[in-house]
């Protein structure tokens, strides 16, 4: 009955967007409303190039992979939020992951620029 009841659990914040790593994985409607915040820093984790082809209007490039990423995000205000994307979720996973580390409060959206461009409704 134990495992059920912490299976539960684990199943109900995976259906939620919570998780134990802290910060949220949002989806596009609720990732779009914490970026039109006026103190929100939005960061693209893609590379330039990706970047170049299309992002999300306001976003700073920001590579995970680049060789400097950690030091440009230590740059960031750690009094305001950051809100992380990359393509299709991956890369802003584990750029929140890290980010967070430092002290910063951190959103991503869940299923990166992909579902960003293809969500019509948001």
């Amino acid at each position: 009955m134990r495992t059920i009841m912490i299976s539960l659990f684990f199943l109900a914040g995976l259906v939620t967007g919570c998780n134990n790593r802290g910060y949220d994985s949002l989806s596009t409607k609720e990732f779009a409303a914490v970026i039109a915040e006026e103190d929100v820093q939005l960061i693209d984790t893609r590379t330039p190039e990706e970047f170049a082809e299309g992002h999300i209007p306001g976003a700073i490039n920001i590579d995970i992979n680049s060789p400097d990423f950690d030091e440009r995000i230590s740059s960031l205000d750690k009094s305001r939020r950051v809100a992380v994307y990359c393509r299709g979720g991956r890369r802003s996973k584990e750029a929140a992951e890290r980010i967070i580390v430092d002290g910063y409060e951190v959103v991503e959206l869940n299923e990166g620029f992909i579902s960003w461009e293809g969500d019509v409704e948001r």
